[in-house]
């Protein structure tokens, strides 16, 4: 296990490397969109999956624009949804502080939200909003924390009534780890106050596993609550439907 997971290593270290020298060289080319920036996350994001060996299947359509809502397991998931199409994340502001990862994210044009204030959500509500022009979606984990895989947790709707008081469509997303050998999903789940870098080890030297994304189709919500209890029983059964 130590030695797959240090080759790993190596080639993560590879790939960031490479992820910073391309956004280097696109920024050097001029003003960077905001389109520009969710296709180089989907390229680096690619990259460091290549790097790490693992795989993925996108079932369905990704969506090209309004609101995505998805299940969340743990960091893996921005990694395997933003390859799967270019999006902006919707991440609590802790994210941005942290080193290398925090200032990808922001380089990515994600949305960063303070969870104890309700200014910064109404912030990040009427940028969502703004986002909705854009041929980009936005993406976000309603659940506001990730899961050991068990089952769907509640989804919470403040920042779901953006799409709907902008009468924008609503992807459901839901994304399975599968590992090899029958090993649990929640192997790869990082819950709790599980640390990082332990975990990103115990990650790379995971053999055999790969993700699963199915898309729902876009559809319009009358108000918030609707939209998230629909996308919660989509996901659920979407989930329950994966290998």
């Amino acid at each position: 296990m130590s030695l797959r997971a240090a080759r790993r290593a190596v080639a993560l270290g590879w790939a960031l490397a490479l992820v910073i020298f391309r956004f280097w060289r696109l920024r050097l080319r001029g003003p960077v969109t905001l389109e520009s920036r969710a296709l180089w996350m989907q390229s680096s994001c690619r990259l460091v999956l290549d790097g790490l060996g693992v795989h993925y299947r996108v079932e369905g359509a990704p969506p090209t624009g309004g609101l995505v809502v998805a299940n969340h397991l743990g960091y893996l998931d921005i990694l395997i949804l933003s390859a799967a199409m270019p999006c902006f994340f919707v991440s609590k502001m802790e994210i941005a502080g942290w080193p290398f990862f925090g200032t990808a994210a922001r380089a990515g044009g994600t949305i960063f939200l303070d969870r104890s204030s309700l200014a910064s959500a109404n912030s990040v509500a009427e940028e969502i909003i703004q986002r909705f022009k854009l041929p980009v979606p936005v993406l976000l984990f309603p659940e506001g924390t990730t899961s050991d895989g068990s089952q769907v947790l509640p989804f919470r709707s403040r920042l779901i009534a953006s799409a709907t008081a902008a009468g924008a469509p609503i992807t459901a997303a839901a994304i399975r780890y599968v590992i090899d050998g029958g090993i649990e999903e929640r192997e790869l789940c990082w819950i709790g106050d599980a640390a990082f870098l332990p975990h990103l080890w115990k990650m790379l030297g995971t053999p055999g596993f790969f993700a699963v994304v199915r898309f729902g189709q876009p559809r319009v919500y009358p108000d918030r609550r609707a939209a998230a209890d629909a996308t919660y029983a989509e996901i659920s059964a979407m989930r329950a439907q994966l290998p």
